[in-house]
């Protein structure tokens, strides 16, 4: 069944505001909550998972300033602008981010450093976030798709990507918790690797691409 007010662009731009809202939100609680619970059970997977959860905000944050900037004036030049410089800075972090879990997660893999403690608060984060981040990212990905935006396209393969550093993260947590393989801890923080430096060098590139 059709209904034209899903194909309204204001209707879709208000949808997109809250749905990127909602996922800054949830990211923010999350940020607070899995690096404070890793730092008390010394996970390195679970600490990067937060500090992963901070710099999405930021990408969050712009999308829903120039949803409602188009919203309200119609205007996407300084947006665009915006969007490009705050991408670079988050692809900047995004890079640093993954040399800390080289580092850091490599000497725990040599047996230098501590063993990571059961994390359960850690456990449920995970979880909650691996069933709750790609129905966000799918509902925004569609609204993207009507909006023809590049931009919360981007966004919502984001969120989507989230959901995949959460079954990485809370792997390595069940493991541990059930298991007691403490380098699984570690190990789950290489795994998210790959997805982390991607992002960050997508950021940049689109600052770089800009240029040319």
């Amino acid at each position: 069944m059709s209904d034209s007010r899903l194909t309204s662009r204001p209707m879709l731009l208000r949808r997109g505001m809250l749905l990127s809202a909602a996922v800054v939100l949830w990211n923010v609680v999350e940020g607070i909550v899995a690096v404070g619970s890793g730092l008390v059970a010394d996970s390195v997977a679970l600490v990067s998972f937060g500090v992963d959860s901070f710099i999405e905000v930021a990408s969050g944050i712009v999308v829903c300033w120039r949803l409602q900037r188009e919203l309200k004036s119609g205007a996407t030049e300084d947006a665009e602008i915006v969007e490009r410089r705050t991408a670079r800075i988050a692809g900047t972090l995004l890079l640093l981010l993954g040399v800390y879990i080289v580092v850091d997660a490599g000497r725990r893999l040599l047996g230098y450093g501590g063993e990571p403690a059961v994390s359960f608060i850690g456990i449920i984060l995970t979880a909650v976030s691996l069933l709750a981040m790609p129905l966000l990212g799918w509902a925004k990905l569609k609204t993207a798709v009507g909006l023809k935006s590049k931009t919360m396209r981007a966004d919502a393969f984001e969120t989507i990507t989230c959901a995949w550093l959460s079954l990485a993260t809370l792997s390595g947590l069940a493991l541990n918790a059930t298991l007691g393989w403490t380098w699984a801890d570690p190990l789950a923080a290489l795994a998210i690797l790959p997805l982390v430096v991607r992002e960050g060098i997508e950021g940049i590139k689109l600052e770089a691409d800009h240029h040319d």
